[in-house]
């Protein structure tokens, strides 16, 4: 530790980085410990890809629009910066979840959780699934559980307990929006641990879900009472509202953006963190929270950092176009669809989103955002905006009959933001992990390229690399006393 009072520096300004830079501030300074915290962003603005904008009293996410209710991090830390008021539930009359099967929509059956029947009547019913599969899928009710406790892919997973109609048809489609992935190279105990945990617990998958959703209620009884019935939240003016709360929370530290980092180097017991444009400055601790193919270079020192560049990234997009209400020829009471890549369409998905959320289009206006690109699908980066749009607009023609002009449309690339997560992810990162803390122990790497790609997950890796960091560096000021 250096003698003066202790700098600290988190890498990366988005979610992940905002929240370590609060959790660690809140804790030091509970502790009494003098400190300097500086935050740096490559960037021109912080929050990564949470960016919201307001259009003609439309509110717009370019990025991520919500999250799962039941995921404590981000609730707990809408309340630590005094933002419970400003969540919003979803639209209780919209309830409903289509898939797309041989071109026409059909209702997802009531009681499906992650594509995981747990009422079987209705799942019995569905036209997504034919009678074979569907007797396919109730064998998981008699078949044993695997005994082998090694990683296996989530695809594989799922096939052997429910088979592969399920899978294809409707699990495969939800999960699109979580990881774009191939569930059949994606590591079940990095995506999904809970459903091996359900399998050993219960021997059948759908039991243990069963099981599981008794839970629902306790696990709602911390939210906030005007979103406790709804599994997605947001906030009414947008998910900027909690960078925005952030970045206020944070206003007395240095916070800098438009700053990119070149390369972190160890100093004794210091980090050398030189920037792109030549400067360097020595630091106490670092907390570094960019995407792992961006973290490998300024770790090009350590041996292991060539393990993250072997986490691969898939790039999506997505297409909101605003309409008027009265040029919508469906019922506006669902909150999207989801398209499997059986059906050969451009886009993965739609949300209704003035149907889902009552909060982001004025009366009379409607909006809907298409979503482009998954695992195998990746060509789309070379078209133009016109083109995203035209595509969009084509598989919405075909699908729903929408002919009409849109009043406005707004186009996001996300490139390069879907970490995959390959199997025997965990046991790579623990393995990176224990050379980084061998070779440089005051640098904390986290984020979405680690452990949960999510909104909830990325706040809760940041919280934990916060606590590693003043633990860490706790336990050496302690040191430096007793030795003098």
């Amino acid at each position: 530790m250096s003698t003066d009072i202790p700098h600290y520096m988190i890498v990366g300004g988005g979610i992940t980085g905002l929240s370590a830079a609060f959790y660690l501030k809140k804790r030091l300074e509970s502790e009494g410990r003098a400190f300097r915290l500086s935050v740096v962003e490559k960037g021109a603005a912080f929050g990564g890809k949470i960016s919201t904008i307001e259009r003609d009293g439309f509110v717009i996410e370019k990025g991520p629009d919500s999250f799962l209710a039941r995921k404590r991090p981000i609730i707990d830390l809408a309340y630590d910066l005094g933002l419970e008021h400003e969540l919003t539930g979803t639209n209780p009359a919209a309830k409903k979840t289509y898939i797309v099967r041989q071109g026409k929509l059909h209702r997802m059956p009531p009681g499906l959780v992650l594509g995981i029947p747990t009422q079987m009547t209705p799942f019995m019913k569905t036209g997504l699934i034919s009678p074979v599969g569907k007797v396919r899928a109730a064998m998981d009710l008699m078949l044993p559980k695997r005994e082998v406790t090694s990683d296996e892919s989530l695809g594989h997973f799922l096939q052997r307990r429910l088979g592969k109609e399920v899978l294809e048809r409707i699990v495969e489609p939800l999960l699109a929006g979580i990881y774009a992935g191939d569930t059949f190279k994606l590591s079940l105990k990095a995506t999904f641990p809970q459903f091996r945990s359900m399998e050993q617990n219960h021997r059948s998958l759908i039991l243990g879900m069963i099981a599981s959703r008794k839970h629902v209620a306790e696990e709602s009884a911390h939210l906030p009472s005007a979103v406790r019935n709804s599994v997605f939240v947001t906030f009414k003016k947008g998910l900027q509202t909690l960078v925005s709360g952030l970045v206020e929370a944070l206003e007395s530290i240095d916070l800098r953006s438009g700053v990119g980092v070149a390369k972190l180097k160890q100093r004794g017991q210091q980090t050398e963190v030189i920037f792109e444009d030549g400067h360097k400055e020595l630091v106490d601790g670092v907390i570094l929270t960019t995407p792992t193919y961006q973290a490998a270079p300024l770790l090009a020192d350590l041996p292991a950092a060539s393990e993250l560049k072997k986490i691969d990234y898939i790039s999506v997009a997505n297409v909101i176009m605003a309409f008027d209400r009265k040029d919508i020829p469906f019922e506006l009471d669902a909150s999207g669809f989801l398209v499997p890549r059986s059906e050969g369409l451009t886009i993965t998905a739609c949300t209704l989103t003035s149907a889902k959320w009552l909060h982001t289009a004025p009366a009379g206006k409607v909006v809907l955002r298409c979503y482009i690109g998954r695992s195998g699908e990746q060509s789309w980066p070379s078209w133009s905006d016109e083109e995203l749009v035209s595509k969009a607009r084509h598989d919405l023609r075909e699908l729903l009959g929408l002919t009409a002009e849109p009043i406005f449309t707004e186009v996001t690339r996300l490139l390069n933001s879907m970490p995959q997560y390959p199997v025997g992810h965990l046991e790579q990162v623990a393995q990176f992990r224990e050379e980084l803390a061998a070779f440089m122990p005051n640098v904390f790497i986290t984020g979405a390229g680690f452990h949960g790609v999510g909104l909830p997950d990325c706040i809760r890796q940041g919280k934990e690399a916060a606590w590693q960091l003043a633990d860490f560096t706790g336990n050496e000021l302690k040191k430096a006393a007793v030795a003098r």
